[in-house]
């Protein structure tokens, strides 16, 4: 029998002294993700905070009520969904302070601008419907097919229908995003936010705006054009004319 030489390769070792020299690369790899998962995690935090705190200061000082709002030739309601074809609770909540705003004479016109992307979804259209019925005339209210979102709102608001000055109505936890978009889209002005019980929807709502404010600051910085732009609309400079 021939006795095995130097080159032959040794048995690998699965015993414990194996285990013990793979545990430290492990463990390494596993802080080194929990550190830049931490970093993330800060950095992420950080410029949550920043943003907020933009969004609020932009509009700290334009936040009013149906009562105290300055009078304004132009309101400025934002979609916030349909159900069954009809305005959702929340949009209905800010369709009426664009109503009792006209009634008391401090707005002349109302801009409803929302979503009509879909043919069995349009925003625009339910929103004139029901401030009809709650006493705006039809004359004096113009329509925003293409309001995606408040940004888009904003800058449509301004480049397409003319705003520059206008009440913006929406719940007491966007009506700050709105503020500071439409400010950053050159629309300026004061707001009403409508409140609401602090039910699920609510806190949800104030969630998604934490999130949202991100967007809304990186939306100001950048100023990307809207989903659909589109030629001038003189709906608004008519109504108006209209109501002199």
């Amino acid at each position: 029998m021939r006795r095995p030489t130097s080159a032959t390769p040794a048995p690998p070792r699965t015993g414990s002294g194996a285990v013990r020299r793979s545990e430290p690369g492990i463990i390494g790899r596993v802080r080194r993700r929990a550190v830049l998962l931490s970093a993330v995690f800060a950095l992420l935090s950080v410029l949550a905070l920043v943003s907020t705190l933009w969004v609020d200061t932009q509009a700290r000082s334009s936040l009013r009520t149906v009562a105290d709002v300055a009078p304004t030739p132009v309101a400025v309601v934002f979609g916030a969904g349909l159900w069954d074809g009809e305005p959702s609770p929340y949009l209905a909540h800010r369709l009426d302070a664009a109503a009792q705003l006209y009634t008391a004479g401090r707005v002349q016109v109302v801009l409803v601008t929302g979503d009509n992307s879909r043919t069995d979804h349009d925003e625009p259209t339910a929103m004139r419907t029901y401030l009809v019925r709650h006493g705006v005339p039809d004359h004096r209210i113009v329509s925003d097919f293409a309001g995606f979102d408040t940004w888009d709102s904003c800058v449509r608001a301004k480049e397409i229908f003319g705003v520059g000055d206008a009440v913006l109505i929406s719940q007491d936890f966007h009506i700050r995003r709105a503020l500071a978009l439409c400010r950053a889209a050159g629309v300026t002005g004061e707001g009403v936010g409508v409140a609401e019980p602090r039910d699920t929807v609510w806190f949800y709502g104030v969630a998604r705006e934490n999130v949202a404010a991100g967007k809304a600051l990186l939306d100001a910085v950048v100023r990307p054009g809207p989903h659909f732009l589109g030629p001038a609309d003189p709906g608004v400079a008519r109504a108006l004319a209209s109501a002199r």
